[in-house]
């Protein structure tokens, strides 16, 4: 499968509109659409859809549940899954459960967390970090009408809620059937590391959390087989297999989960042009169940945060928060010969916490080298995001693109024009579709647009003809004796792969007796369609090469 990801509004219009452009997302090898948050949320701020005021419900202005069940069914017809974002640890606070424990009923007090005092928030208080620290600090808000301190972890308008109730698991378990009957066959649980509270922890990733997504995942089982779960846990390396089930809930839990940290190295080894830490963090993931996969990626709606562990920064001799500050300056322009174009997303003086916005495009110097008009600039921007795109369809997992990247979409600058988006500079890479680009791909086939949307759409092509890549199978990264080259060995029955990445903007020299040990004479070079003599005693990787080599016919 390879996934697609957007707003519906900014890529269509409407469901109705989602319809009549699916030929772009079939002719790219488009099997999986997730469309971003779409059921009713509350209005005003909402989090970017993410404040859920009723899960039965479509937003008024993108169309109705018989319209998202329309658009499944046309999906189905096409091959293709839709996906839809399920918010687990919260609702808006004018969700009626909300409107109802305002009126004074216990039963839906009950749903929530709310304190009479501040004796309790202040110690939860002093483990717990802030999310958003610039516009929503702390995480308990003062609610007049219920007279206590509501537990809101992300804004003062999404309500946690309390999943120690059975009666919260009943209502979502009515939500996921609901939604399944619509068509939707995977569930992206949304927040899903937040949902159990336990006093002096950060309340993050508990055991809980992990029990109850495997009750919820044997519901779904027994009553609609042929849905997944996706964990939207962007959490440290060390947390995230968790999400797929270990012990005895292994291979229990979700179906996919986002490879964060694979997405944050793969930034970070552009930047220093070394994978060393690359190489530490993916060598430290224990292997995941084979009936589950990940979901990789470049880049997607959200902010990047630099999710480098201090141990493994340690362990290859750097300094891990001195790290993210350099990743930090480098995303946002500031360091000296920077190609990158991003915004800071909520600095946070007190940790040294600075994520990151932009687009794909422009984190990978596609913008600043067209403002520039230095065309060798915009051909290592190009092999920028291709290399990305080329990591993430053959690490292993269900390739996500994010919308627009397919054809180098740059920065919205013009996102705070609208009112409701000027605070959260995320909207900075949350552009509106730029059809008028698709509509040219064919008449420009040279421009920056073009050669990448032809290069995925290549890729993409090669990937689906290609068994090594089966999600069954782990990616392992292989020593070629040089730092700028991310090495990738994959074993499967078919016969081995090696994919050799150049993360650097210089030609890399390797000895061919790294592909002589595991291919012996020759071998085939897939993305490129060559046999190759593996008799010369050199390799030669370009500026940002990307190669995939499997068991070739001897020559």
């Amino acid at each position: 499968m390879a996934g697609y990801v957007c707003y519906t509004d900014r890529f269509a219009g409407t469901l109705k509109g989602v319809t009549e452009r699916l030929d772009h997302l079939q002719d790219l090898g488009i099997t999986y659409l997730h469309l971003m948050p779409l059921l009713q949320p509350r209005q005003g701020p909402n989090d970017g859809g993410y404040a859920v005021a009723d899960y039965r419900a479509v937003r008024s202005d993108l169309g109705t549940m018989a319209d998202l069940a329309g658009l499944a069914a046309e999906l189905r017809h096409r091959g293709m899954s839709l996906v839809v974002d399920l918010v687990l640890n919260h609702v808006a606070k004018e969700h009626e459960w909300a409107e109802r424990a305002r009126a004074g009923e216990q039963r839906y007090r009950d749903y929530f967390l709310i304190h009479p005092d501040r004796t309790l928030p202040d110690e939860y208080e002093r483990t717990l970090p802030e999310v958003f620290p610039d516009f929503a600090p702390g995480n308990f808000t003062w609610d007049d009408e219920v007279q206590g301190w509501v537990w809101t972890t992300f804004n003062d308008y999404q309500w946690d809620l309390n999943w120690a109730n059975p009666d919260v698991f009943c209502e979502f378990v009515g939500i996921i059937l609901n939604l399944a009957n619509h068509g939707v066959e995977v569930l992206r649980l949304d927040a899903i590391a937040f949902i159990w509270k336990v006093m002096g922890t950060d309340c993050q990733n508990e055991p809980q959390v992990h029990d109850i997504t495997a009750a919820l995942r044997a519901v779904l089982r027994i009553a609609a087989p042929a849905c997944a779960f996706k964990a939207e846990a962007i959490v440290g390396p060390r947390d995230l297999i968790a999400y797929f089930g270990e012990g005895r809930n292994h291979g229990r839990l979700s179906d996919l989960a986002y490879h964060n940290s694979l997405m944050a190295q793969l930034w970070s080894a552009l930047a220093s042009r070394d994978v060393t830490l690359l190489r530490q963090a993916l060598d430290g993931f224990p292997p995941k169940p084979a009936n589950a996969t990940w979901g990789t990626y470049a880049r997607c709606h959200d902010d990047i945060g630099w999710a480098v562990d201090d141990r493994d920064a340690a362990a290859v001799g750097l300094d891990g928060a001195a790290h993210r500050r350099f990743l930090s300056d480098f995303y946002s322009g500031v360091f000296p010969n920077s190609f990158a174009r991003g915004l800071v997303f909520q600095a946070n003086p007190a940790t040294g916490d600075r994520r990151i916005s932009g687009s794909l495009a422009s984190l990978a110097g596609l913008e600043r080298a067209l403002a520039e008009g230095q065309e060798p600039e915009i051909e290592l921007a190009v092999r920028r995001i291709n290399l990305l795109h080329t990591v993430i369809c053959g690490f292993g997992g269900i390739p996500l693109i994010y919308m627009g990247d397919e054809i180098g979409m740059l920065n919205d600058h013009g996102y705070a024009e609208t009112p409701e988006h000027a605070e959260d500079n995320r909207w900075v890479h949350r552009p509106v579709m730029d059809w008028a680009t698709v509509a040219e791909l064919d008449r420009q086939p040279h421009s920056p647009a073009a050669r990448i949307h032809a290069w995925l759409r290549h890729v993409l092509g090669v990937r689906r003809h290609t068994p090594h890549l089966h999600a069954s199978v782990e990616s392992i990264t292989l020593d070629v004796g040089d730092r700028r080259v991310l090495a990738l060995g994959r074993s499967h029955p078919v016969g081995p792969m090696i994919q050799l990445y150049n993360l650097s903007e210089e030609r890399v020299t390797l000895p061919m007796q790294v592909l002589r040990d595991r291919f012996g004479r020759s071998a085939r070079e897939l993305l490129d369609d060559v046999d190759w003599d593996l008799g010369p005693e050199n390799l030669e990787l370009p500026p940002y090469a990307v190669k995939w080599f499997i068991q070739g016919r001897d020559l």
